[in-house]
C-alpha cells in the first residue's frame, strides 16, 4: 500500500508501528516522505498514493477521490500558526502593519493560510500585499533578513522562533480558538474511496494507541526524519500535535472542520463542499 506523510515529528511518531510491521494484518506500507505542499500535490495528481496526509485546506479538491478518514490526523488547541516579523516596533503596533507588506507562506493550500486571510481579513484592513510561497524551514531565516516583511510559520517553528530573533505579531491558533471554541483542523489522513476504509482507520488507530503504550519505540524513527530537532523539541511536536482527535475526530473534530471549510468558501478560498462528504 503507498502512503505519503510528512517527515515531521508527528506524522511518523503515529504511523511507526504501521511502517514497521507491528500492526498485525496491515499490508505493508510504501513511504514517501514529503512537506505538506507536496502531498497536498500528490492526492490532487492523477495517480495519487492511496492514503496520504494532506492540509485540511487541500481536502475540497480531492473529496470526489479520497475519503476523510477519522483517525490519524491533526486537530487540536493552543498549535496554531503564528506571524512573525523581525520588527519589534511593528510587534507592538499590531496586526495593521502588514497592510501592503510582503508575507511568505508555506503554502496556499494550508490550514495556515486559510486562517491567515480569514485573520487578515478581519484585521488587516487594506489587506495584505504580496504574498510569497516558500518551503516553511526557510521563512524565519528569510524574515529576520528582511526578504519579507512578515513570515506565516507552522511546525515547531512555535518553539524554536525566538532563536531567530523574530517577534510574535499574531497566535492564529489563538484567535481562531477564541472565535469559534473549537480547535484547529490542521493535518487530514485521507485514502482512496476504492479501499477498504474502515481496515484502514483500524490500523491507524492501533497504530496511534500502539505509540502512546511504546512511546519510545519510536524515537530513533522520529528522530532521523525530524530535520535535525532535538529529541526535547520533537517530543514537544508530537505533544502538542498527537491528541485524541488523532485517535478519532469525533462530533467535536467534525464541526471544527466543517467550520474552517464553510468560512473558508463564504471568502471564496476553496470550493464549497457538501459536509456529507465527509464522512464515508
Amino acid at each position: 500500500m503507498k502512503i505519503a506523510f510528512s517527515p515531521c515529528p508527528n506524522d511518523t511518531f503515529i504511523f511507526h508501528a504501521w511502517v514497521h510491521g507491528l500492526i498485525p494484518g496491515a499490508p505493508k506500507l510504501d513511504v514517501t516522505y514529503a512537506d505538506i505542499d507536496i502531498t497536498n500535490s500528490l492526492a490532487a495528481s492523477t495517480q495519487g498514493p492511496d492514503v496520504v496526509k494532506i492540509s485540511y485546506a487541500a481536502l475540497p479538491w480531492v473529496l470526489s477521490e479520497y475519503a476523510l478518514l477519522p483517525c490519524g490526523g491533526a486537530l487540536g488547541r493552543g498549535c496554531g500558526p503564528l506571524v512573525l516579523t523581525s520588527d519589534s516596533a511593528a510587534a507592538d503596533k499590531g496586526p495593521a502593519v502588514l497592510s501592503g507588506q510582503k508575507v511568505a507562506v508555506p503554502s496556499e493550500r494550508s490550514t495556515a493560510y486559510l486562517l491567515f486571510r480569514l485573520w487578515a481579513a478581519q484585521n488587516v484592513p487594506e489587506g495584505v500585499g504580496e504574498i510569497v510561497v516558500m518551503p516553511f524551514n526557510e521563512i524565519m531565516p528569510a524574515v529576520r533578513e528582511g526578504k519579507i516583511d512578515a513570515g506565516l510559520v507552522i511546525h515547531e517553528a512555535r518553539f524554536t522562533y525566538s532563536q531567530y530573533n523574530l517577534k510574535l505579531l499574531a497566535d492564529l491558533g489563538n484567535w481562531w480558538e477564541s472565535e469559534t471554541n473549537l480547535p484547529i483542523p490542521l493535518g487530514a489522513i485521507i485514502a482512496k474511496r476504492s479501499m477498504d476504509l474502515e481496515a484502514i482507520a483500524d490500523w491507524i488507530r492501533k497504530s496511534v494507541r500502539y505509540a502512546w503504550t511504546n512511546p519510545k519505540a519510536s524515537q530513533e524513527y522520529v528522530l532521523q526524519h525530524a530535520q535535525e530537532l532535538s529529541a526535547e523539541v520533537a517530543n514537544a511536536h508530537i505533544n502538542l500535535y498527537v491528541n485524541e482527535f488523532s485517535e478519532n475526530l469525533g462530533e467535536k473534530g467534525y464541526e471544527a472542520v466543517k467550520t474552517l471549510l464553510g468560512r473558508a468558501a463564504q471568502e471564496g478560498l476553496v470550493p464549497k463542499v457538501d459536509f456529507a462528504d465527509l464522512r464515508y
